[in-house]
């Protein structure tokens, strides 16, 4: 009777069965043959995985069958890792896929994680020998096949961004049995030309398998020993490989990593305009500062010239001869109320007593009247301004030759950004009517009128 309670219902024994396998059981590896494909609308992937003797059902959810590199297929051997479980509505046991690789992939990885693990004990992933990226190179190489899209990514993004950077191409094959050789060669090649501020190193995406040429250990240490800064580009942006831990930069694609390389023309410009903007305020403002300093110095010049100093003595000459000629006055008057008393002293007195008298009086006059002379004055008023005009001649014509130093410096680095510049170099621009820039020939048609812009003049032609 006690048995009959206990009775299990199906949804309550499929949901405790499952609840046992998930808690037995943690992650698991399984390698296995796929069969039974099947990828409904949903996006999920069905399938079952077996050997020689027993197979089981999985599914892998759309989360994580998005992130596969490949595309499984029946009868492919893959390595997954899975969760153990029972599927409750059908009562199916079966593993919940979370990762998928082709078979033998596991051992890759393994070498791979080993190789890392050793570089990077030797300090050859050290962040702090990695070189500096400049930011305006004049000149990049790129190490890649001449015939992948990787290649067509990367010219296409410079062309975009800065069409005026020097690329120099470096082909290699970027898989097989001796590709890591000859690209480990071709990166020495490039770094003893010293031509290139940079070297971007670059492929496009592919499973594990291809892109070992890239996990390559002498190829690493290759990368660790030039004096160019290198950017690695492989693969595609969940893909890492050595040659990414190796070089100066890792970057996710090969358009991320001319992005990485290359400035964007439109900010140069703008900077540029800015920094001209400034240069031009502080050079009106040094003008008028200079201005400012002249007037001071020019006011300063007038209240010292000899002109105003002798205004200002004559000025003072009068003076005393007016205060002279009151003292004259005054002593008239005095002689006038005592002159029957100075007509006595006069008759006392004898010529002679009364030449001697004036001769004293008259020397007297004239010393001090030496002493006033203002010629002595005058000269030495003379030699200041001849000197504060030396002075500001020299201080304004040393403005002016710095002004025109920089200006002159501003200008050479503005031609040097300036498309005029890569028109010299036998580059032309075509326009349509509207002005718009044609790129493409399909962009034509037949009797259209287009106007090409050389490095001197132009030409207008139509379309045959």
């Amino acid at each position: 009777m006690n048995d009959k309670q206990n009775i299990y219902s199906v949804s309550r024994l499929n949901t405790e069965v499952r609840q046992v396998l998930e808690g037995s059981f943690p992650l698991v590896w399984v390698e296995g043959e796929i069969s039974n494909l099947s990828t409904p609308r949903s996006g999920h992937m069905y399938f079952s995985l077996k050997d020689e003797h027993a197979q089981t059902r999985c599914a892998m959810f759309r989360m994580k069958r998005q992130l596969l590199r490949f595309a499984p297929a029946d009868g492919m051997k893959v390595l997954v890792r899975a969760r153990i479980t029972l599927y409750e509505t059908r009562g199916d046991f079966q593993l919940v896929i979370d990762h998928m690789e082709p078979a033998g992939e596991g051992q890759l990885r393994q070498a791979i994680e080993r190789l890392k693990n050793k570089l990077e004990q030797e300090g050859i992933f050290d962040p702090a020998i990695k070189k500096d990226i400049p930011a305006m190179p004049a000149s990049v190489g790129i190490v890649t096949s001449s015939t992948g899209a990787a290649l067509r990514d990367v010219l296409h993004v410079f062309n975009r961004r800065f069409p005026a950077i020097q690329l120099n191409v470096y082909p290699v094959p970027v898989q097989g049995e001796n590709a890591a050789a000859e690209i480990s060669d071709m990166l020495r090649l490039a770094d003893q030309r010293q031509e290139n501020d940079l070297i971007i190193l670059t492929r496009g995406g592919g499973s594990l398998e291809d892109l070992m040429a890239f996990n390559d250990e002498q190829l690493a240490r290759t990368i660790h020993a030039l004096q160019t800064p290198v950017i690695s580009a492989v693969g595609h942006e969940i893909d890492t490989s050595i040659s990414d831990f190796a070089a100066d930069r890792r970057a996710p694609t090969p358009s991320a990593a001319a992005e990485l390389a290359s400035p964007e023309q439109q900010h140069i410009r703008n900077t540029l305009e800015k920094l001209f903007q400034r240069l031009g305020s502080a050079h009106r403002q040094q003008i008028q500062q200079s201005h400012s300093n002249f007037s001071q110095l020019h006011q300063r010049l007038e209240a010292l010239s000899p002109q105003r100093q002798m205004q200002n003595r004559s000025q003072g000459i009068d003076l005393l001869e007016q205060r002279l000629h009151q003292l004259l006055e005054r002593k008239m008057t005095q002689a006038n109320i005592k002159h029957s008393q100075l007509e006595a002293s006069l008759l006392r007195l004898s010529p002679v007593n009364r030449l001697l008298q004036l001769k004293a009086r008259f020397h007297g006059v004239r010393q001090r009247l030496k002493q006033l002379n203002p010629e002595k004055q005058l000269r030495q008023y003379q030699e200041k301004m001849a000197l504060l005009q030396h002075t500001i001649k020299r201080l304004v014509t040393q403005s002016i030759d710095l002004k025109q130093k920089q200006f002159s410096a501003s200008a050479r680095m503005l031609e040097s950004v300036s498309p005029l510049a890569t028109l010299s170099r036998g580059y032309s621009i075509t326009r349509d009517d509207s002005g718009h820039i044609i790129r493409k020939s399909s962009e034509t048609e037949k009797g259209q009128l287009i106007k090409t812009r050389l490095a001197e003049g132009s030409i207008r032609s139509r379309i045959e």
